[in-house]
C-alpha cells in the first residue's frame, strides 16, 4: 500500500505487508497495550498528553508512567534525564509517543526523535507513535515520522495514522498501523484480528485512499484557514487578554493556553466559563502534567464562531477576576 501524507505530499511506500487497515486509531492503541505489555507493567507517556492514552493503559490493567515535558513559560521540551530514568524501570515495556504532540502543538525534531529511539532501544522498550495529527501542521512546517528517523526507530516501533482528523471523517472509522519490523508486524496483525478490529467497513479503505491521494488542495486550504484562525487568537489575546499565553501553534487545530495568572485549577475555570458564558473549552487537568494551568481551545471552526468564542472567553475571564 502506498500512503501519501498531505504534509509535504511525500508518498510513503510501506511495502504492503507492514500496513494494516483497521477501524480506528484508539483501537490500535488499546490493542498494542494489551499485546505488547502484561498486566501491572508500565507504559511511558509524555504529559500533558492526549487523555485517551491514559484510558487505554489503565483500562487494560497497566500502569501510567509520566515523563513530564519541561515548560519554560514559552515552549515545551523533552526531559531526557527523566525519560531515561522511566525507561530504565524493569517494568517499563512500552512508550506511547505523540508526534506531533497533542495538546501542546509541538513538532518533534529529527534529533529529538532519534534520541528517544536510542534510549528506548537501550532499555528494551517498544514505541507506539501516534501520528494522527501529522497532516495538520502549519503551512511551511513539516513533521518527521518516527519510523523514518533511523533503522533503530523503524525496528522498535509501530506507527498509528489515520485521515480522520485532517479530513473530518471520523464517522467512517478508518485508520492504519505501520510496523516495518516483521516480528512486530506479525504480532500486531494477530492481535488486531483477535480483537476483531481489523475489519474496516465497506467505505473505509476507499475513503482513506481518496483522502490521501486526491485531497491535497483541500488539505492545504484547511491548514491555511486553521493558521489564520490561530493568528486571530494570538492577536486577540495580545490586545484583550495579555495575561493568557498561547503556546506553540505549529501543529494540530488545538491551542494550548496558559491561564496560570488566573487560576491554578483549570477545571474550575473551565466550568466557570461554561456556566457564565456558554463557552465550552477543555480543561488541561485531564491531560495531566502541568495541565492544571492550561485550557485547550479548538480552532477548527468558521471565523465567526471563533470570534464569538473569543469574546466569551474575555467576558468569562473578566467575570472570574471580579468574583
Amino acid at each position: 500500500m502506498r500512503i501519501c501524507r498531505m504534509n509535504g505530499m511525500r508518498p510513503i511506500n510501506t511495502g504492503g505487508r507492514p500496513t494494516i487497515i483497521l477501524k480506528s486509531k484508539k483501537t490500535a492503541i488499546s490493542t498494542t497495550v494489551r499485546k505488547f505489555t502484561t498486566p501491572a507493567e508500565k507504559v511511558v507517556v509524555q504529559t500533558p498528553v492526549y487523555n485517551m492514552f491514559f484510558n487505554s493503559i489503565i483500562n487494560n490493567g497497566r500502569v501510567v508512567l509520566e515523563n513530564p515535558l519541561k515548560y519554560d513559560g514559552k515552549n515545551y521540551e523533552v526531559d531526557f534525564g527523566d525519560l531515561e530514568e522511566k525507561l530504565s524501570d524493569p517494568l517499563t515495556t512500552l512508550m506511547i509517543l505523540c508526534n506531533p504532540h497533542n495538546p501542546v502543538g509541538k513538532i518533534w525534531s529529527k534529533e529529538e526523535l532519534a534520541k528517544v529511539g536510542e534510549l528506548c532501544k537501550k532499555h528494551h522498550v517498544m514505541v507506539l507513535s501516534d501520528e494522527i495529527h501529522c497532516d495538520l501542521c502549519a503551512p511551511g512546517k513539516e513533521y518527521v515520522p518516527f519510523a523514518s528517523v533511523s533503522d533503530t526507530c523503524k525496528d522498535i516501533s509501530i506507527t498509528a495514522i489515520a485521515p480522520t482528523k485532517a479530513f473530518n471523517i471520523a464517522g467512517l472509522q478508518t485508520a492504519a498501523v505501520v510496523a516495518p519490523n516483521k516480528g512486530i508486524k506479525d504480532r500486531i496483525w494477530r492481535a488486531l484480528n483477535t480483537d476483531e478490529v481489523a475489519e474496516p467497513n465497506a467505505f473505509a479503505v476507499d475513503v482513506a485512499v481518496a483522502a490521501f491521494t486526491k485531497g491535497r488542495q483541500w488539505n492545504e486550504e484547511l491548514r491555511t484557514y486553521i493558521q489564520k484562525n490561530k493568528d486571530i487568537v494570538e492577536a486577540f489575546l495580545k490586545e484583550n487578554l495579555p495575561r493568557v499565553k498561547m503556546i506553540s501553534k505549529d501543529a494540530t487545530y488545538l491551542l494550548w493556553l496558559d491561564i496560570s495568572s488566573y487560576a491554578n485549577n483549570s477545571k474550575d475555570l473551565a466550568s466557570f466559563l461554561r456556566k457564565e458564558t456558554g463557552l465550552f473549552v477543555s480543561h488541561g487537568m485531564i491531560y495531566r502534567g502541568d495541565g492544571n494551568h492550561f485550557l485547550r481551545l479548538n480552532v477548527a471552526c468558521p471565523k465567526v464562531t471563533l470570534e464569538d468564542g473569543l469574546s466569551r472567553l474575555k467576558k468569562g475571564l473578566d467575570a472570574w477576576d471580579k468574583r
